[in-house]
């Protein structure tokens, strides 16, 4: 296999666009029609994620074990769409053809031999991955909705409980579906891991998100709903050791980090925690009790709601991180940052210049996967600081 002559071929056929992965599905439900039903409805965030998900394969095909991690939690997570192994020779088929057609004259044989055997791969890895899983957890927990509460227009509080527990560890993400979709959406549960299994999510009905919007408009308590497995370990503890913690999050952010409080309050460590919470306005802030809660119980954690917008000042838009490198130097604290795509790539950059290195800044990288940590969609929104597509 040339890597060389893959990654070269597979930016020519990247530079069609969106041609792509249209005629790439086209193909694929032409020559398999049973294969429709694994996918939504709408197809449109689908096609996106098929042309990052191979380029991110390709870009790493010479890196077997770096890539081989990737594959192996694509393939378990792959499960939840019911996607089993006599279904990857018919997507292999559908790629082909789609290569050689966008390659035309340079599609020769060695391609053929170079990308079936590249597909081989990625098949035999995914498909071993899956039936590795299938020994230790289910492909979706089924759980009942115990708690909808409508926080403002646009936003939902759900308690879910699941049948069988679902472990996970607290900045981790869950994936959540609606049994009526074929969509999932990944959300941080708000709370750390409870004897009775029950998951808090904080959900911001996304316009055109078929997902938020069922789980904030169309749900009651006594609704069924699916859950799959915890990913990322982005905004973890694990990696910031006894260390005191600054806690950036803007919006629907405020969940994975409101666990994390919980988190350090049941291990009884000595840690200082400063938490900064944003909103575009004082009247936006939908976990006020919560957030009051928790500082009047905790003495070693700070709250601070820093308001965006200031009608005194228009044309202004203040950021947590605006508000807290006011406040003080916490260069040696270990930061996290939970929020919008906007509002955690200016954070990053603001802490970048004022000394912070990157080893103390814990937050998720959306877009570097397509099916899990990137669980947070960007809403087209300037400034935007209600938390993204949590």
């Amino acid at each position: 296999m040339d890597v060389s002559r893959l990654k070269r071929s597979w930016s020519l056929v990247a530079a069609h666009g969106d041609q792509v992965p249209l005629y790439f599905y086209s193909t694929l439900f032409l020559t398999h029609p049973q294969t429709r039903q694994m996918f939504p409805t709408n197809m449109a965030g689908q096609r996106d994620r098929l042309v990052a998900a191979l380029g991110h394969i390709v870009s790493q095909v010479d890196q077997v074990d770096r890539l081989a991690g990737y594959l192996q939690e694509l393939g378990a997570d792959h499960r939840k769409f019911a996607v089993r192994a006599e279904h990857y020779p018919a997507v292999g088929q559908a790629l082909l053809t789609t290569l050689r057609h966008f390659l035309a004259e340079a599609w020769t044989d060695e391609l053929a031999q170079d990308w079936s055997a590249a597909y081989g791969l990625v098949a035999k890895v995914m498909t071993e991955a899956a039936q590795a899983a299938e020994a230790v957890q289910p492909p979706w927990w089924v759980a009942e909705l115990v708690g909808h509460e409508r926080r403002g227009f646009d936003v939902a509080v759900l308690t879910v409980r699941p049948q069988y527990l679902l472990p996970f560890t607290p900045g981790q993400s869950i994936g959540l579906s609606h049994p009526a979709l074929r969509s999932w959406r990944y959300y941080s549960p708000a709370n750390a891991p409870r004897a009775d299994g029950t998951l808090e999510l904080h959900v911001r009905a996304v316009p055109g998100g078929a997902v938020s919007s069922r789980l904030v408009y169309g749900c009651a308590v006594g609704d069924q709903v699916h859950l799959a497995a915890p990913v990322g370990d982005g905004l973890t503890l694990s990696s910031a050791g006894s260390a005191n913690l600054l806690l950036l999050a803007a919006g629907t952010g405020w969940a994975p980090l409101k666990a994390l409080v919980e988190q350090v309050a049941a291990e009884e460590s000595p840690r200082r925690v400063d938490l900064y919470v944003g909103f575009r306005s004082h009247g936006e802030c939908y976990d006020a009790e919560g957030l009051d809660k928790l500082a009047a119980s905790y003495p070693w954690l700070t709250v601070t709601q820093v308001a965006g917008l200031d009608l005194q000042r228009p044309g202004e838009f203040v950021y947590p991180v605006d508000r807290a490198l006011a406040d003080g130097d916490w260069r040696s604290r270990h930061v996290y940052v939970c929020g919008s795509d906007d509002m955690v790539a200016r954070t990053v950059a603001a802490l970048t210049r004022a000394g912070y290195h990157s080893g103390q800044l814990h937050h998720e990288d959306p877009g570097q996967r397509w099916y899990g940590p990137a669980w947070r969609s960007a809403v087209s929104s300037v400034p935007d600081d209600r938390g993204g597509a949590r």
